[in-house]
């Protein structure tokens, strides 16, 4: 008898207490990870099949609360981590769950380099636009003007553009999504998955403790239609957000794919 996707998703659950803060959208990221591996699961993939790789945050505790094989890595290691794991089982689908300082800062080069090789796997940047397990300090992405212990008169530097900075580096899949929308950030994250060759999805995650300025940048976002391999349409995608917390709308959904 066929285990039920419910049934599928308690398997993939751990006994591991969660230790986010109350409220973070880190319990929505799961909850969509959850639904998109049981979906994959129910529809033949091998649960052994499935590994994880993490770098250091908040967003590697996901980890924790997963039941599937995989690795935690040093901080911004998570690529090239994933990359290993692929190339010694190409079975596998390697999902790296990362965070916008653990990726765009240690990891930047390595963020680079994974869209110029396509390597078959996917990455999941949770990006609160803060450093939120060292208490608050600014990421790449951080807005201006963000006031911090380090830099008590504000973040001076503008913040970089991730999406645009994939697309010149030669990602294959590039998609932004929304973590309190639970259904679609599971089917972007199974596209993402499904897709053969690199595949980045970012997603909008409001810090509640931390950056508390972007806690309402979900009102900017709006649902966009997919993009194939429109390159202009892309770029247009990817400018209407500079990252700055008011500026801007945020368009989330698929914004290339080859």
């Amino acid at each position: 008898m066929t285990d039920t996707k419910e049934e599928i998703k308690k398997k993939l659950s751990t006994s591991h207490e969660i230790t986010w803060c109350p409220g973070c959208n880190g319990f929505m990221i799961l909850e969509s990870m959850k639904r998109v591996l049981a979906e994959l699961i129910g529809e033949g993939t091998k649960q052994e099949d499935i590994a994880i790789v993490t770098g250091i945050g908040c967003h590697a505790k996901i980890f924790d609360y997963l039941n599937v094989s995989g690795f935690y890595s040093l901080h911004g290691r998570s690529i090239p981590i994933g990359m290993g794991m692929k190339l010694g089982n190409p079975n596998l689908n390697v999902i790296a769950l990362t965070g916008d300082g653990d990726t765009y800062s240690e990891g930047m080069e390595h963020f680079i380099h994974a869209g110029r090789f396509n390597c078959d796997m996917t990455l999941i940047v949770q990006d609160n636009q803060t450093f939120a397990l060292t208490t608050g300090q600014p990421t790449p992405t951080t807005q201006e003007g963000y006031k911090s212990k380090i830099e008590p008169q504000g973040e001076h530097n503008i913040p970089l553009n991730p999406i645009k900075l994939a697309l010149a580096s030669g990602a294959t899949f590039i998609a932004r999504a929304y973590s309190l929308d639970i259904e679609n950030t599971a089917r972007i994250f199974k596209e993402a998955i499904k897709h053969k060759g690199f595949s980045f999805v970012e997603v909008v995650q409001p810090c509640l403790q931390f950056n508390t300025e972007i806690k309402e940048v979900g009102k900017l976002t709006y649902k966009t239609e997919d993009n194939g391999d429109n390159m202009d349409k892309a770029m247009q995608l990817a400018s209407e957000w500079n990252y700055n917390s008011k500026t801007g709308k945020i368009p989330i959904g698929i914004i290339y794919e080859e």
